[in-house]
């Protein structure tokens, strides 16, 4: 069976930056589920994985545009530190919740000097090429309750 849309797709994966350093990977899990065609992954890699079969491998390399988008400077913004009240060790890397005129936005502290905090509203990734390594291990037709629920149940997916 190929994938397709409304089919529920299982995969190994590995995720290297442009250096070759891994940036997440499967390895030592369960493959990562979830039902083609909904927009769950990456639409760089989902469409990669258009057509493809059991025990296919592969490699993809995924753009910006297709992965976690490009950068856009103004999401990086400095704020006062009295905007983290509460926060006892503010320190970069920690991630927030906050809230901008489209509404709310997940941001990175990205630099603390004195007073004033530098977050990033960017994804982590966005920028980035993304490299793939894929190992394609079950494919199926999604069930109604899957379709129904937008996730895969069982073994690499949702447990009621």
């Amino acid at each position: 069976m190929q994938i397709a849309n409304r089919h529920a797709v299982s995969f190994h994966y590995t995720l290297t930056d442009d250096q070759g350093n891994v940036i997440d990977s499967s390895d030592g899990r369960e493959p990562l589920a979830y039902i083609h065609g909904e927009g769950h992954i990456v639409p760089g890699l989902e469409k990669a994985l258009e057509g493809r079969s059991v025990g296919d491998q592969f490699k993809v390399d995924v753009s910006p545009e297709e992965g976690y988008g490009v950068r856009h400077d103004e999401l990086v913004q400095v704020v006062p530190r009295a905007a983290f009240q509460g926060v006892e060790d503010l320190q970069p890397g920690m991630q927030f919740q906050g809230r901008n005129d489209q509404g709310s936005i997940n941001v990175t502290v990205s630099k603390i000097e004195g007073d004033n905090v530098t977050v990033d509203g960017n994804h982590p990734l966005a920028g980035q090429t993304l490299h793939f390594a894929v190992e394609i291990t079950g494919v199926r037709d999604a069930s109604e309750e899957e379709l129904a629920h937008g996730h895969i149940h069982g073994e690499g997916g949702h447990h009621h």
